[in-house]
C-alpha cells in the first residue's frame, strides 16, 4: 500500500469557531494534529484546508496543505478533493481521513487503523470497547456493531448491540482505498446516513465492506469549549 494522510479543516463550526487555529500550548490545533500526522510515520502529511488561514498555519507547521472549495459538504469530500489535487495520476491508492480536532490522539493507532486495511476491505475504521452505561445510552456516542473478524454490520447512536456486554464506540479515523473514496464521494447520501447522521452508512448501504480494529483508548474529538479544556489539559501533561 502506498498510503496518504489527508487532514480535512475547516474554521467553520457551530459549536466551536475557529476550531483548527484554537491555541494549545501556544500552537493550533493544525499544528498538532500535523504532528501526529507525521509521527504516524504511515506516508506523507496534507492538510485539506477550506481557508486561507488554516493552509498558512498547516505550512508553518511544516505540512502541505491544499484549499478546498468551502461549499464542499463533507470532511470526505474535502480529502478526495486535496488528493486529486495533490496526486492527480494516482501514485497513492490509500489516503487516510484524519479529521483535525483529534489531538490526543495517539500516532500508533493512526498507524493500526493503516493495518486494518489489509485484510480485503474497502475502508477501514476504529473502536474502542466500553462498559460505561453512560457511553451506551449517550446518542452523541457512536455505536459499531461488528462481527467476529472485525467486519462493521453497522453504526448507529441507538444503544447497541442489545445485551451484555460493552459497545465498541466508532473512533472518527477512515483510511480508504483510492477507488473506495472515489465512489463514496460520487453517490448521494443515503437514507439512513440521512436519518442517523452517520454518513459511514452511505459505504453500507452501497455494499462496501468497512472492517474496524479495537484500541483501548477513546481519543474524545474537540467539538466543545469544555472538549478544548480538556484536549489542553492533557497535551500539557505530554
Amino acid at each position: 500500500m502506498n498510503a496518504v494522510i489527508v487532514i480535512p479543516a475547516r474554521i467553520a463550526s457551530t459549536r466551536l469557531p475557529n476550531k483548527p487555529l484554537a491555541d494549545i500550548g501556544g500552537r493550533p490545533m493544525i499544528a498538532w494534529m500535523a504532528d501526529l500526522a507525521r509521527a504516524a510515520d504511515v506516508g506523507p502529511v496534507l492538510v485539506a484546508a477550506a481557508e486561507r488561514e488554516i493552509s498558512e498555519a498547516a505550512e508553518r507547521a511544516g505540512v502541505e496543505a491544499v484549499l478546498t472549495d468551502p461549499a464542499l459538504p463533507s470532511g470526505s469530500d474535502r480529502v478526495h478533493a486535496a488528493l486529486n489535487a495533490l496526486d492527480p495520476a494516482g501514485r497513492f491508492d490509500v489516503v487516510v481521513n484524519l479529521q483535525g480536532d483529534m489531538p490526543t490522539m495517539r500516532a500508533a493507532d493512526v498507524a493500526r487503523a493503516v493495518a486494518a486495511l489489509k485484510h480485503g476491505a474497502d475502508i477501514a475504521t476504529l473502536v474502542s470497547p466500553s462498559n460505561d452505561p453512560a457511553d451506551r445510552n449517550n446518542p452523541n456516542v457512536v455505536k459499531a456493531i461488528r462481527a467476529a473478524d472485525g467486519r462493521c454490520l453497522a453504526f448507529t447512536r441507538a444503544p447497541a448491540p442489545w445485551g451484555d456486554g460493552p459497545v465498541d464506540r466508532h473512533v472518527g479515523i477512515y483510511v480508504y482505498r483510492r477507488d473506495a473514496l472515489a465512489r463514496f464521494v460520487a453517490a448521494p447520501p443515503s437514507p439512513l446516513e440521512m436519518r442517523e447522521k452517520l454518513e459511514q452508512l452511505r459505504a453500507l448501504e452501497m455494499g462496501m465492506t468497512i472492517r474496524a480494529d479495537a484500541i483501548e483508548d477513546f481519543p474524545k474529538g474537540v467539538d466543545s469549549p469544555a472538549d478544548l479544556e480538556a484536549a489542553r489539559a492533557i497535551l500539557a501533561g505530554l
